[in-house]
């Protein structure tokens, strides 16, 4: 894939252009702050983005608002967010967006290069990639909703493999289940929160995600 970089950590940015070269990628920027990297997408189109959330001048949230410029101005190009920490409110909104190509990772995945890895994969092949953290934060703070006291543990638990990003059978693998059990749970979930079928698998997780995050 071809990637841009944002990351004001010169050391980090480094280590990420030489991990993802290593692994037959082709880094087309490589910057330090967000106009920057608005530039770059602009110049390059690349196929994903690779952003922190905290980036020069302010340090708080420039990396993930052009994360979300980037997402109107550019749906084409995958997102995926790197933080070390939930950004609540800009991380519903650009997880809640139509379409898939997003991701939200913490950074203390990044030490863990096969998930990151396989992360960058699926949301450059159209697919979503949620770090369990961030899906945890987000339920939570959705925990209020009347519908989501009403599934059971074992719903909550395919919800949180759905929200992350995983398929059926990858929530099926995890928790030692059929694919058709987690199927049977899947439509009891969509039931209970009263949301309709989608078509897609990243288009189910985004509509779950953006009722909890409502």
């Amino acid at each position: 894939m071809r990637i841009s970089i944002a990351e004001d950590s010169a050391l980090l940015r480094e280590g990420l252009v030489r991990l993802l070269v290593d692994e037959g990628h082709e880094v087309v920027a490589a910057v330090g702050d967000a106009r920057a990297l608005l530039g770059a997408v602009e110049r390059d189109q690349p196929d994903v983005v690779v952003a922190d959330v905290r980036m020069p001048p302010t340090h708080s949230d420039e990396g993930i608002v052009a994360a979300l410029e980037i997402r109107r101005r550019w749906p084409g190009v995958g997102v995926l967010v790197l933080s070390q920490y939930v950004e609540r409110r800009h991380a519903a909104q650009l997880i809640g967006g139509d379409g898939g190509r997003v991701g939200y990772l913490l950074k203390d995945r990044v030490a863990q290069v096969g998930e990151f890895l396989d992360a960058l994969e699926r949301v450059g092949a159209g697919g979503a990639a949620f770090d369990p953290e961030v899906v945890r934060q987000l339920l939570a703070r959705g925990s209020h909703a009347d519908p989501l006291t009403r599934l059971t543990p074992r719903e909550r638990e395919v919800l949180d493999g759905m929200a992350e990003g995983l398929t059926n059978a990858g929530t099926a693998e995890r928790l030692r289940m059929s694919v058709s059990a987690v199927e049977k749970h899947v439509a009891s979930i969509f039931g209970k929160l009263g949301i309709g079928d989608a078509a897609g698998y990243s288009r189910r997780v985004l509509a779950v995600l953006r009722y909890l995050g409502s």
